[in-house]
């Protein structure tokens, strides 16, 4: 049996709102900064974090015995929906999963991947412990993402920025990769994490992710690709370049201290990169 890698201990929430959250929750938790696009909110308290996703999600992690604890209190005041794991749509027969990362950093160009799976193949993916990569943590991205490339067939494609930059509009680019890595594994329906525009695949569906195991693969595929080219971007800088787009500003400087081609590291086509100019004409 493939070897679970487990993500300490976590609680999942669904419906859950800033609002309810806020009030359901002690003033004894602490904000902290969030870490991703997709986080609204991150609270922490001793040794329990709780992360509220733009989706609505809201996962705790820690502890076993913190996390029981918090969760009951949670569930006691109603704030959602408690949910153990993710559950993954049961299907039959070949399918082909895509999504990417790097869309809404201003650092890194773009990752996609995909990942074709039958009934065996599924199975195997959720015995590895597989599940959206929102929520799993950066260290064990990239050691996940290396087993589900021995067990699956799968396709991944990445743009440096300065390709990104020379290759129009995000939309056509974002088409074009999901198809180029569902057309290499081909035979296998195509189902897609559908973000804005979105006209490939043979299904488009938000949250692909949480619903369908070959996109919550692809997923982690994905921002494994994105966190090495985050890393290679980090050392021809020659400082470590930030995900996100909410704290760059001090990046930027240093890029442009050091005299660096903004064009190689940042998709120039931001609002806050076209407004960092601006502030400095």
């Amino acid at each position: 049996m493939p070897e679970t890698i487990t993500v300490r201990k976590m609680a999942i929430f669904t419906n859950v709102t800033t609002e309810n959250l806020s009030k359901s929750l002690p003033k004894s938790f602490t904000k902290e900064q969030p870490k991703t696009i997709y986080e609204q909110l991150r609270l922490k308290k001793g040794n329990v974090t709780l992360i509220l996703f733009t989706s609505g999600k809201l996962l705790l992690q820690g502890p076993p015995k913190d996390v029981q604890k918090v969760a009951a209190a949670l569930e006691k005041s109603g704030i959602g929906e408690k949910i153990k794991r993710e559950s993954f749509r049961r299907e039959s027969g070949w399918f082909i999963g895509s999504d990417e990362s790097l869309k809404g950093d201003t650092f890194g160009g773009l990752t996609v991947a995909a990942v074709k799976a039958n009934d065996i193949l599924r199975k195997q993916l959720q015995e590895l412990g597989v599940a959206d990569s929102k929520m799993l943590r950066d260290q064990d991205i990239l050691p996940l993402a290396e087993k589900i490339r021995k067990i699956v067939p799968c396709e991944i494609r990445s743009l440096l920025p300065e390709e990104y930059n020379h290759g129009g509009k995000v939309t056509l680019l974002l088409n074009t990769l999901h198809q180029k890595c569902a057309h290499d594994l081909l035979p296998g329906k195509h189902v897609v994490d559908k973000f804005p525009g979105c006209v490939a695949g043979d299904v488009q569906e938000e949250h692909a992710e949480s619903k369908y195991v070959e996109v919550a693969a692809a997923s982690i595929l994905a921002r494994a690709a994105a966190l090495q080219q985050l890393n290679y971007l980090s050392v021809q800088a020659g400082f470590t370049v930030p995900k996100g787009s909410t704290h760059v500003e001090l990046a930027l400087r240093e890029l442009k201290k050091r005299g660096l081609e903004f064009r190689k590291f940042v998709k120039v086509d931001f609002r806050n990169v076209k407004e960092f100019h601006e502030k400095r004409i």
